[in-house]
């Protein structure tokens, strides 16, 4: 049996939840649950029954669960319909071409879907004070995400890529009650190309800063005891992996240089022969672990362009670690710049020479890493973020939803379409 939806209940939507997750939105909206549950909103979680963001296979069991007083609402996934939409024009789009609404529609739509979910939202949508989704570039963001618009909440993560750019996404943004950003680089982007309501914060995401670091812990455990640098994450073209990888390759072919690349997280590694000794692979690995290996590492590399918020490069500061980013990253130069605490690259041989410093000199890389751990402490912490997300919800939807109401969909909620911003 179905459990009801409790009056004024917070629902975060993401595409992904639970043990063996990476990916950034879906961490910062499963802290955020957390800290609203700790703070007596009464929340829930509605998402799919995958692990995976490559396969979408349904992993966890459908229904209902209970996760430390959050109820977790699954739905299984169907990636039925062959992939061949998706690939053709999703070449297009990534080529920067111009792709037709009708296009854009069949891109969406031939991949993970997920039909109960949007026929829970479609009958009890209403019932939710708010439904908070993100990333916005997922089906469960994308298709769900509209049919209750006046209680909708959109934290898109957006990136400066091709996608941003379809019409598509155009209702969703402008439609939503309210808008949370994560950084200012990410509100500037969505108001160059999209339709922002009037309705949106930057709020940010709160920073676990941990009790202690144990970096020795982390070599007796992993026999890593030479000097090293970091990445953790995703393993993907798109994430950076292989500049990294290739700069990084550079650097030990061309200097005798005592350095090891050390990584954690999903995705396949690849590292080419000659340096695959070099290059140790961790897997997926515990919060603690990857505390500890960002306090032991020489420098956190940061490769990827595509951020809306890079909570690793802030993860690394509180460890006392420099971090090397990306300088094409509007995001990460950002947090580079405003906290002195990094160093930025342009190019694979800039990264090159980056590393390089790390290598040469620890001492002076640790020195430029000591302004990080104030410049989180100062503006991510989570009982400040979770103020501004309460601020915004008392702004944008005063008034508690009310069970029951408009069982037969959006077009019943007095909060919906008219009342958009």
């Amino acid at each position: 049996m179905t459990a009801p939806v409790a009056p004024g209940t917070l629902a975060f939507v993401p595409p992904r939840y639970g043990p063996g997750v990476v990916g950034g939105a879906e961490a910062v909206l499963a802290e955020a649950a957390r800290g609203l549950r700790d703070r007596g909103h009464p929340v829930e979680i509605l998402t799919t029954c995958a692990r995976d963001h490559y396969t979408w296979a349904n992993e966890f069991p459908p229904g209902e669960s209970d996760d430390s007083g959050i109820l977790v609402r699954r739905f299984p996934t169907r990636t039925d319909t062959g992939g061949v939409h998706r690939e053709r024009i999703g070449a297009r789009i990534l080529n920067g071409e111009r792709v037709s609404l009708s296009d854009q529609q069949l891109w969406v739509n031939d991949s993970l879907r997920v039909p109960d979910l949007w026929h829970h939202v479609l009958d009890h949508g209403t019932s939710y004070r708010a439904l908070v989704f993100a990333p916005y570039m997922f089906w469960t963001t994308y298709a769900v995400g509209q049919i209750v618009p006046g209680r909708t909440i959109l934290m898109p993560c957006l990136h400066d890529e091709p996608t941003a750019r379809l019409d598509i996404f155009r209702p969703l943004m402008g439609g939503a009650r309210g808008v949370w950003f994560l950084t200012d680089p990410e509100a500037d982007l969505a108001r160059r190309l999209l339709d922002v309501p009037a309705r949106h914060a930057v709020i940010g995401s709160g920073i676990d800063i941990p009790g202690s670091y144990q970096p020795d812990r982390f070599r007796a455990e992993t026999g890593i005891t030479r000097p090293f640098v970091y990445y953790a994450g995703r393993r993907e073209w798109g994430k950076g992996w292989s500049d990294l990888l290739a700069a990084y390759g550079d650097l030990v072919r061309q200097y005798p240089v005592d350095l090891l690349l050390v990584t954690s997280g999903v995705g396949a590694v690849d590292a080419p022969d000659d340096i695959a000794d070099k290059v140790i692979d961790l897997g997926f690995v515990s919060d603690e672990t990857r505390n500890n290996a960002m306090a032991a590492a020489t420098a956190y590399v940061q490769p990827s362009v595509m951020e809306s918020f890079s909570r690793t490069v802030l993860e690394a500061w509180c460890a006392g670690t420099l971090v090397v980013a990306n300088a094409q990253s509007a995001v990460v130069r950002w947090h580079v710049e405003r906290s002195g605490a990094g160093l930025v690259y342009r190019s694979q041989a800039e990264l090159t020479e980056t590393l390089r410093f790390a290598a040469d000199r620890p001492d002076a890389a640790a020195a430029l890493a000591r302004p990080g751990r104030a410049y989180v402490e100062q503006h991510y912490q989570w009982p400040v973020v979770l103020d501004r997300m309460e601020a915004t919800l008392d702004a944008w939807l005063p008034e508690p939803a009310t069970a029951g109401v408009g069982a037969t969909g959006a077009g019943n909620d007095a909060a919906d379409a008219g009342d958009r911003p």
